[in-house]
Formats: structure tokens, sequence, C-alpha cells
């Protein structure tokens, strides 16, 4: 079965194409940098035009590059939420259009569970049942993921995710957009130690992250009398330190707690390489492993979409017809349900 995935949940309009035979054969990805760089974060509005530009552009190439027509589409898979309300509604309104002109069953996903299931397109994938870290922009969780749709919340960021700690510590230093990336590089060439930052909650006894107090620790710095531009590379170097001693004990009681043996890190900071490098090494010490998506699949990509819609579709789940054009701009990923066999027209 082919499923043809389509992501528009916020700054990247990815198109990507999935066999269930022949595994990822078309993966396009339009990235919206230049368009909100001048601004210094996403424009919602600027953001679904730009969506409604590329997208049917990338669909004829997705398909072009996996050699099939839409008439070899046996689903169409969209990110229904979380994300911008008007850039989802883009790709959902596309989605069930050409679902319903083809006859075909439209699938709506959840964002996360693409980014929690793209490590199973690794070449070596973990196997069911194992612990998710969701590290991006907007989220920070820790799951219990017994299969497909299910998922047990054991602890998320109670204000500021990881990555939005990232991108606004960025601000403060005075880099651009995308600022977590840029000051993942600027640390690189930092010496950690200089500045005594906090690790927020890191022994709360429980599984909950916050990463507020962190950035407003880095203003107070920023903000103080002595500080130099000169010590930004230092000053990132700790801020990342922090984060990253926080995420990976936190993942580390959860493997812990639940008595799970593999970990599997997705989103957007899991691209992060101190990061991984910690996460190898504390997770080897134990005799556990640990699985990442290929860097190229850490951002938002179509091919996530596409390949939990597959996941979906072999399991039976079916939705024909044309369905009122709903997304979820707002969607626990606890909320999701495993997939039911079902058929709606």
């Amino acid at each position: 079965m082919k499923v043809l995935g389509i992501e528009s949940s916020c700054d990247e309009t990815g198109v990507a194409v999935y066999d269930t035979t022949a595994g990822l054969i078309a993966d396009q990805l339009h990235s919206q940098i230049d368009l909100h760089a001048a601004y210094g974060g996403v424009v919602p509005e600027l953001a679904s035009r730009d969506h409604i530009r590329r997208l049917p552009m990338l669909v004829r190439q997705a398909l072009a590059e996996a050699g099939c027509s839409f008439a070899e589409l046996d689903a169409v898979a969209y990110t229904a939420g979380p994300g911008l309300a008007g850039a989802l509604l883009v790709g959902a309104s596309f989605a069930e259009s050409l679902a319903l002109s083809l006859a075909i069953p439209a699938l709506p996903i959840h964002h996360l569970e693409g980014h929690l299931l793209s490590p199973l397109l690794a070449t070596e994938p973990p196997m069911f049942p194992f612990v998710a870290l969701l590290v991006s922009g907007g989220h920070t969780q820790l799951m219990a993921v017994t299969g497909v749709g299910q998922y047990a919340l054991l602890g998320e960021t109670v204000d500021d995710a990881a990555g939005e700690a990232f991108d606004k510590t960025a601000k403060l230093l005075g880099l651009g957009y995308p600022g977590g990336p840029q000051l993942a590089r600027l640390a690189e060439s930092g010496k950690s130690g200089r500045f005594k930052l906090p690790r927020p909650m890191l022994r709360s006894g429980d599984l909950d992250f916050s990463f507020s107090g962190l950035k407003t620790a880095v203003l107070n710095v920023v903000s103080s009398p002595g500080w130099l531009p000169t010590d930004a590379a230092d000053l990132a170097a700790d801020f990342q330190d922090a984060v990253v001693e926080v995420l990976c004990a936190k993942a580390l009681r959860a493997l812990s707690d639940t008595r799970l043996t593999q970990l599997v890190v997705a989103g957007g900071v899991g691209a992060n390489r101190q990061l991984r490098s910690r996460l190898d090494t504390e997770v080897a010490r134990r005799g556990w492993s640990v699985h990442y998506p290929e860097p190229a699949l850490c951002t938002d990509n179509g091919a996530m979409i596409a390949f939990a819609g597959a996941l979906r579709l072999m399991a039976g789940e079916r939705q024909t017809g044309m369905q009122a054009v709903r997304v979820r701009p707002r969607w626990p990923l606890a909320d999701l349900v495993a997939p039911e066999r079902s058929a709606v027209t």
C-alpha cells in the first residue's frame, strides 16, 4: 500500500510517499526559514499562504520521485494537530479533498505521533514497548509507548519546552532565526563552567520538566553590568549543558521506573549532538539502547506523517468519504487512541 503524507503544522511544507513494501520512496520538503527570518520568528499568516503556494507543487514532485500516479495511492495522511490553526487547515483541506476525489481514506495524524514513530524508519528500529523522549520547539514529554496509538504520559514540561528555551535564549544572545540550532553551534565553540545555571526540577522526584527558570537565569546574566558579548559562546555552552543534563536524567529515570530498556528520542532538539552523545554514553553504561530518527527526519517532515498513516492503515483504520475539515491546534498526545477498524462514509 502507498500512503501520501502531508505535513503543514508550522513553517515546513513536507510531502512524502511511504510504501508498506518498499519503504519510504519519496520525500519532499520546503522550509520557510528565509521567509520568517526577517521577523525573528514564525508569522502564522505568512506560513499559511506559503503552504498554499508550495503544497500542490511538492505533491507532484513527490509522486514523480516515487514513480507513481494519484491512482496508485491507497490513502492520504495529513497532520491534523497540534500546530498553527491556519497552517493545519491548508494541509487538511488539501488532503481531504484529494482523498475524496480518489475515493480513498484520509487519515488525520497527530504531529507528535509522527515524530514519536519516526525512529522506526531507521535501519535498526526499536521494537515496542519503549520510552519516548519528545523534544521539539513546543513540546517536551516522556511517554511509555506500547504500540501505535498506545501512549501513556509519564511527564511533561510545566512551562517552556526545551526547544522554546533554546530559541528564547538564542534571542537573548542576539542570534538569528531559527535560534535553537544557532545556539547549539555557538555552544560548541564555548567553554562550559563559567556560569552557574540552574537545573530546574532535576531532583523533583517526578518526570516533569521546567525550563523557564533556566531562560530567566540567562536573562539575569546578560543583563548584569559585567556582561560582555564575547562571553556568549561560554554562556551558550553552560545553557546547553543544563538542558542536556536535565533531559538525560529524566529520560534515564523513566526507563528505570518503567523497567523498559529502549529509549526513543525524537523532535527537533533530538538532533542536538551533545544530547545524543550523552544519552549514548549513559544508556550504554546501563546495558540499554537508544534510538533516534535520521537527522533529516528530526525536523518537521512529510515522511513521518506518511509512515504514521501507513501504520494506522495497516492496523485497520479507515475513514472514507469527505470529513468535516477539522484540525486541533492543541491536541494532547495522551488523548490519542489506537487505530480502529472503521468505515465512515
